[in-house]
């Protein structure tokens, strides 16, 4: 039997993280869908469903990878937002964090240094801060 579904798996695109994400969400609806019984969130659930197994079985292994690829850039901008805060929060008794007024980009000095001459490493835009 485990070697039937090995067979026809070959060539196929396989559980990858955006196809895990769909199905843990319809988990979620069909959570939330046993407390409020709606017909909207049966037919979301199952549309999540289908199409977490659509991407499972398909063939078009491509396309499936792009996909992905957008996903994993998207969750990656909101975690990686998430986990900057959490590592300012913890630094924050040793280091002040600027933004630079140029590019953006977030910066890290030591606190206690009085007024301090601040250069971005990327864009080399120098301005001053007080610590």
């Amino acid at each position: 039997m485990k070697e039937k579904i090995y067979r026809f798996m070959i060539g196929r695109n396989g559980a990858d993280q955006f196809s895990r994400f769909l199905s843990f969400a319809a988990l979620g609806v069909i959570v939330v869908n046993l407390f409020v019984r709606s017909a909207v969130l049966s037919a979301l659930c199952l549309a999540l469903l289908i199409w977490s197994y659509c991407r499972v079985f398909s063939r078009n292994i491509p396309r499936r990878r792009a996909e992905n690829e957008r996903y994993l850039a998207l969750r990656y901008r909101v975690t990686g937002y998430f986990s900057g805060l959490t590592d300012r929060w913890k630094q924050r008794r040793d280091f002040a964090f600027f933004r630079c007024p140029g590019c953006k980009a977030m910066l890290r000095v030591p606190r206690g240094k009085g007024k301090i001459r601040v250069t971005c490493r990327k864009c080399g835009n120098a301005f001053e801060r007080k610590t």
